[in-house]
């Protein structure tokens, strides 16, 4: 009978305790709630003129056979190259980004369903030229040397990493002048960053203009491109701590 006195002693101590620190933690969790946060959102610039370039050629080939439609690109793909190279492109600034062979169904409409007419293969080449002046000249051999289409011409900036780096430090500022700017406004002042995230997109390249290109004759007069001023954006997400006036 003592024993199970003891017992209900015990189970009743440990109910309370845990009782107790539960009430703890609700008490410290709704102060912590109840902290007053100033929070805030900014963007930073930078405008960057282009320097590089990068554009697509595809050499392709329709013919009955599969073997033709491929040995006639390959033939496509070494003239072009061999035209870059006198350009001035690098190997490396000359690669494959896709190849196909497909079959080429078409309609017959006596018979009432697809005829297999013939096979197209597909090479598509990204050129990247370093220096922004040279990309008529690229652009040219590549027609030259026997490219069916240029497409998808964009521009870059070799120092996008350091420009980015600026657009960042202008977000954080702005974040932080706007954050002063509210707390003032609420009757208080601004506290300490809390916390901060870039919400920061990929680099994209804009494209200029997607070309259908034509056999150059010799005499027609060299491509000429320029592109326009680009802006490098990067968004922060900042948290301040907001102290009142009856907190000072």
């Amino acid at each position: 009978m003592e024993m199970k006195k003891m017992l209900t002693v015990k189970t009743r101590l440990i109910t309370y305790s845990l009782l107790m620190l539960a009430g703890m933690c609700c008490i410290s969790s709704h102060a912590e709630a109840e902290e007053s946060r100033v929070l805030v959102s900014a963007v930073g610039k930078v405008s960057v003129r282009p320097d590089m370039a990068e554009f697509a050629v595809v050499v392709k080939s329709d013919a009955k056979t599969s073997e033709k439609a491929a040995s006639e690109t390959a033939d496509k793909y070494r003239s072009v190259q061999n035209a870059l190279r006198t350009a001035g492109v690098a190997p490396e600034d000359a690669t494959s980004a896709t190849y196909t062979v497909s079959p080429r169904w078409e309609w017959d409409q006596s018979l009432g369903r697809s005829v297999l007419k013939g096979y197209t293969a597909r090479h598509t080449i990204m050129v990247k030229v370093r220096n922004l002046g040279s990309i008529g000249k690229a652009i040219d051999a590549s027609v030259q040397g026997g490219a069916d289409e240029v497409q998808n011409i964009s521009f870059s900036s070799s120092r996008y990493e350091s420009l980015r780096q600026q657009a960042l430090a202008a977000a954080v500022e702005n974040a932080h002048r706007d954050a002063e700017i509210m707390a003032k406004a609420a009757g208080g002042h601004l506290g300490q960053l809390q916390e901060a995230v870039i919400n920061e997109q990929p680099q994209r390249v804009r494209p200029y203009q997607d070309v259908m290109a034509m056999k150059a004759a010799p005499e027609a007069a060299p491509t000429e491109i320029a592109p326009s001023e680009q802006e490098i954006a990067v968004t922060v997400s900042t948290r301040w701590r907001f102290i009142g006036a009856s907190s000072r």
